[in-house]
């Protein structure tokens, strides 16, 4: 979940804009593994609260660690190595809803449900990591720039 949010951003930038210049080299391996295990983190805390409102005391910490670990490995495996990008986000979708039935011990209609309430309460958690270190005002910065951007080369594109 959060790569697509890193590439949606990336994909923001302005041509030629280099997102990982301003970090420095020593920890430019650093950073990936950093936002690795925020975002496994985040998974587990999710998937968490998601299966303890939905399947209630199924879910538990340790198998949504185990759940959210399997899932952005897998998700990662099939977005760098299927080239097609709508086939590895279907299969994606089936492994994230494979594992949530697995784990949790539920059928497909719940599973569905805890990953609908999952992704609202990631979404939820981001924008407060998001408020919290004053990057949501960077967000909308580059929103509001590439938005009027491409106002202007629609509108007055000769």
């Amino acid at each position: 979940m959060l790569h697509l949010d890193l590439l949606t951003f990336a994909t923001m930038l302005p041509a030629g804009a280099q997102p990982w210049g301003k970090i420095p080299e020593a920890f430019r391996l650093t950073f990936p593994l950093i936002l690795f295990f925020v975002e496994l983190f985040v998974l587990a805390v999710t998937f968490y609260l998601s299966g303890l409102i939905v399947v209630g005391k199924k879910a538990s910490l340790a198998d949504s660690f185990i759940l959210s670990l399997l899932g952005i490995v897998l998700s990662t495996i099939f977005l760098m190595f299927i080239p097609y990008g709508l086939i590895s986000l279907f299969l994606s979708i089936i492994v994230w809803l494979l594992l949530i039935k697995h784990f949790f011990k539920t059928g497909w209609l719940k599973a569905v449900a805890v990953a609908i309430l999952a992704v609202i309460i990631y979404f939820v958690i981001l924008i407060l990591i998001a408020l919290a270190f004053g990057i949501l005002e960077i967000i909308l910065q580059l929103l509001r720039s590439s938005t009027s951007l491409s106002l202007e080369v629609i509108l007055f594109e000769p």
